[in-house]
């Protein structure tokens, strides 16, 4: 498991320090913790701390799995805090901590998972932490960070249909318009291997969640682009295609059409 990265935004010190101690508490236990014969799964968090919602929000990027937001701060409380950061990242994990219940309930509207009230006792803070932490890796493989536009940001994998390679550039084709970032197909590739995504040919990284089916040399995308799969390819991508919809992901999917 790779570093979870926790984001605690709380503006009294002495409520900032019992967040920073619970969360080594969490982490120490998490690998020494198990019954005898227990697999422990270890956990290790990589931490930054903001004494305001104004502080985090200022220069926001969304590498944070995990937000423990405080509501009541002087500059900016953290219900506007988390407004402002899900108009840049609607995957973080959110969980306020408040002496005021009563602000919390909204938490809906931004999508927060729950709340903690202060004093904070460890054994509430333990089952919230297990709780985000089990929403991260569920969400780990639906989502990849790139850089694009000169900014980091967050990229659902469900929303991409295909990956494409151009001279120097990668063009990611997407539900909601094209995104231009530099690397290789094949560093895409091995990013994403074991996600669903199929090299067609030596342009193309396709999502088999988006093919519709094959006609002749071309598979059908969702969007009703045709995508040239190369001859080579052409039976390891049905074959993949194949196993992919007899699979979880075939859900209300239409059937493979053409020939091997």
């Amino acid at each position: 498991m790779r570093e979870i990265r926790v984001g605690v935004v709380e503006d009294d010190a002495t409520a900032c320090q019992q967040v920073l101690d619970y969360l080594n508490r969490y982490q120490v236990e998490s690998r020494e913790g198990g019954q005898p014969g227990q697999n422990v799964d270890g956990v290790r968090f990589t931490v930054s701390v903001f004494d305001d919602g104004e502080r985090i929000v200022e220069q926001y990027r969304p590498v944070y799995d995990i937000l423990l937001l405080d509501i009541e701060m002087k500059r900016m409380d953290g219900m506007e805090a988390a407004r402002r950061i899900r108009e840049r990242d609607d995957s973080v994990v959110i969980v306020f901590i408040t002496a005021a219940p009563q602000y919390a309930i909204n938490g809906y509207q931004v999508g927060a998972l729950s709340y903690l009230l202060k004093p904070v006792p460890w054994f509430a803070f333990k089952q919230e932490m297990k709780r985000s932490i089990d929403m991260v890796r569920r969400r780990a493989d639906e989502a990849m960070l790139i850089e694009a536009g000169g900014r980091q940001q967050r990229l659902e994998l469900a929303d991409v249909l295909y990956v494409e390679s151009i001279r120097h550039t990668i063009i990611i084709h997407t539900l909601n318009g094209k995104l231009s970032v530099t690397g290789t197909l094949k560093s895409f590739e091995e990013r994403l291997e074991a996600r669903d995504f199929f090299r067609s040919n030596s342009c193309y990284l396709v999502n088999l969640r988006h093919v519709r089916g094959m006609e002749d040399q071309d598979c059908v995308m969702s969007n009703g682009e045709r995508l040239r799969v190369s001859r080579p390819r052409k039976k390891a991508f049905m074959t993949a295609l194949a196993e992919y919809m007899g699979g979880t992901g075939a859900t209300g999917r239409t059937g493979v059409t053409g020939g091997m």
